[in-house]
């Protein structure tokens, strides 16, 4: 029985950094893992998703080369297959800087599913040869997240299909209905409708994106319907067969109107249910509710010497949000007086193009909440570097309390907006006021400027509007 510092088992977004963090402390450190290092943002998620969407990206910018004069002979079309293996190679190679980063900081990978049998104990089952027990004075668990099932989509991996499938279909279909509008599910919309396949995005909601400003969905919904894609929102997936190798999708639409369709494919996206099942938790006491293990501020459990970060706890199932709680909780264990998250003033980001970033609240949660707001847009098609650039699509959108002028919530939709959210981020973090942005100078042409144009707009002082 080895005896470690630290345990943590999970090596995703959450849990690799927890293990590091542990080990830079100077905390004997190990890290169970039953698949690749990574975990799901960095082999099946985050990672290839992004590589995926670079290659719609740029083959959609090859076949409209000649609207920036540049001529290319003969046809242009997409490898898909070339694609997949471009995708995977990159998560491979980013699973194996994990790899890298923990064995320079000297921290043992016990490769195998973990369990917990007490507060100090892991087992460890390995695919292949015995179970091992390993001891630790602490238990961090970190073991994310998978596709969600429903009774209505049941997945069979071949027709009716998760995430992970999606990226890996071995060859391009004609035609594929996506169930759920979330970040997952948009971005799956717009990589596939690119390559050609006759996309019908599904959400049950009335806006895709459902969880952003409703301009901004809007924003998403007319771009997504000029690329040639069906929408059916406030709609309802009743059932899915497969007949023949097709599968019939039974729908009832916002009017309660019972529809057919049918497609080669159906991607489930209907978001995701945390993996909490056979990791010890009722045999160790620890406590959870809904799917989610509860913890305290510093992301410790009921029971002392274990605790819980990530998807699998109360908070957005984001991988910079796990990150960071890998950090704190890490921190607080070697007696250090770490910050608490702000998980109001986290970032959200959909990959899609035209993107979509956004963080605090939506003008009808300020309302809700009571505030005298001030909202400010700047539309794209006034910017100079949108226009040079050849992607006039979108907004910014900024929401101020009208009495402190402090930002209470920054929507963006737009080519690179994720990249410019992290300002907005900032200023909420630093209560910056509406006068001190317009103070501070944005280099011109930039998208960046924008933001500040916004909140010039916002105060009734815009100059390029």
């Amino acid at each position: 029985m080895k005896l470690y510092d630290l345990i943590v088992i999970g090596s995703g977004p959450g849990g690799y950094v927890a293990a590091i963090k542990s080990a830079q402390l100077g905390m004997k450190t190990a890290i169970v893992e039953r698949a690749e290092l990574g975990g799901i943002c960095l082999n099946w998620g985050c990672i290839p998703t992004k590589a995926l969407l670079k290659s719609a990206q740029v083959y959609q910018n090859m076949k409209h080369c000649t609207d920036y004069g540049i001529v290319m002979d003969g046809m242009v079309r997409p490898d898909f297959e070339a694609i997949v293996r471009r995708s995977r190679t990159v998560a491979e190679s980013m699973s194996q800087g994990i790899r890298y980063l923990l064995k320079k900081n000297n921290i043992d990978v016990l490769a195998g599913t973990g369990k917990l049998l007490s507060s100090k104990e892991v087992e460890v089952t390995p695919a292949e040869g015995e179970k091992a027990v390993y001891t630790a004075d602490h238990i961090i668990l970190a073991t994310g997240a998978s596709s969600r099932r429903l009774s209505a989509l049941p997945q069979d991996g071949r027709r009716i299909i998760g995430y992970k499938e999606a990226m890996t279909l071995p060859e391009l279909p004609q035609s594929m209905v996506i169930v759920g509008s979330g970040a997952i599910g948009s971005e799956f919309a717009f990589f596939y409708n690119s390559l050609g396949v006759q996309v019908t995005l599904i959400e049950l909601l009335p806006n895709i994106l459902p969880i952003e400003d409703e301009e901004s969905s809007k924003q998403i919904e007319r771009s997504f319907r000029k690329q040639g894609m069906k929408l059916m929102t406030g709609t309802s997936v009743e059932k899915v067969s497969v007949v023949n190798d097709k599968c019939r999708v039974f729908v009832k639409d916002k009017k309660s109107a019972e529809l057919e369709l049918e497609t080669d494919i159906v991607l489930s996206a209907v978001g995701i249910e945390t993996n909490i099942t056979g990791i010890g938790l009722e045999e160790t006491g620890v406590l959870f509710q809904k799917g989610k293990i509860l913890v305290d501020e510093y992301y410790r459990t009921n029971i002392d010497g274990i605790y819980a970060i990530g998807d699998i706890v109360q908070g957005q199932a984001l991988a910079h949000v796990a990150s960071r709680e890998a950090i704190i909780c890490v921190e607080k264990i070697a007696g250090h007086h770490p910050e608490h998250i702000d998980y109001e003033n986290i970032p959200s980001c959909t990959y899609t193009t035209p993107e979509v970033a956004s963080v605090g609240m939506t003008e009808k949660q300020a309302i809700e909440r009571g505030y005298a707001i001030r909202t400010g847009k700047f539309p794209f098609t006034a910017s100079g570097k949108a226009a040079s650039a050849g992607n006039k699509e979108g907004m910014i959108k900024v929401i101020f309390d009208a009495e402190t002028h402090l930002l209470l919530g920054c929507h963006m939709v737009g080519e690179h907006v994720t990249e410019m959210i992290a300002e907005a981020v900032l200023v909420r973090k630093t209560q910056t006021t509406a006068e001190q942005i317009t103070a501070s100078v944005h280099p011109h042409p930039t998208m960046s400027e924008a933001f500040m144009e916004a909140t010039e707009a916002a105060f009734g002082k815009a100059v390029h509007l």
